[in-house]
């Protein structure tokens, strides 16, 4: 009875082990950019989670790549902590890169913030935001609420 109790022990400390290797936590790459527009000293920051949309924002900054290089996503009208300058911030999982976007979804990152309480009208319908002239610039460590900006 000794032996089998033991061994039954053993069994569930194994179970338990190989159950915990499986469920560990996966954590998701995250990455921040910096896009900035018309007016140059104004930037922006998204956040990515997507390992292919990382990869292809890196190959935007490192090589200069000219097809599908704006960016455009769905605006959330609220302040997220890496983007804590704007009232407003991309959604992550609606992020992707353009070249050709309709009339309708373009706007300055002033002009958003100006008008945030249109958006999802007749300005910037279903929320979609598409600055024509938005151009990643850098990736950048997780964003520092301190930072001094001028706008």
């Amino acid at each position: 009875m000794e032996g089998s109790m033991s061994k039954a022990l053993k069994n569930i400390a194994s179970s338990t082990v190989a159950l915990s290797l499986y469920s560990a936590p996966v954590f998701a790459e995250v990455a921040y950019f910096e896009f900035t527009d018309v007016n140059p000293e104004q930037t922006f920051v998204i956040q990515l989670t997507d390992s292919e949309k990382i990869a292809q924002a890196r190959d935007i900054i490192n090589t200069g790549q000219t097809q599908n290089f704006h960016v455009m996503g769905y605006i959330t009208p609220h302040t997220a902590p890496y983007n804590s300058h704007w009232q407003y911030h991309l959604d992550t999982d609606t992020i992707h890169f353009f070249e050709f976007a309709i009339e309708v979804c373009d706007a300055s990152i002033a002009y958003v913030q100006q008008h945030l309480d249109e958006v999802g009208g007749a300005f910037l319908p279903n929320n979609i935001w598409c600055p024509w002239s938005s151009r990643l610039i850098r990736e950048i460590e997780y964003p520092s609420p301190n930072q001094s900006f001028d706008y």
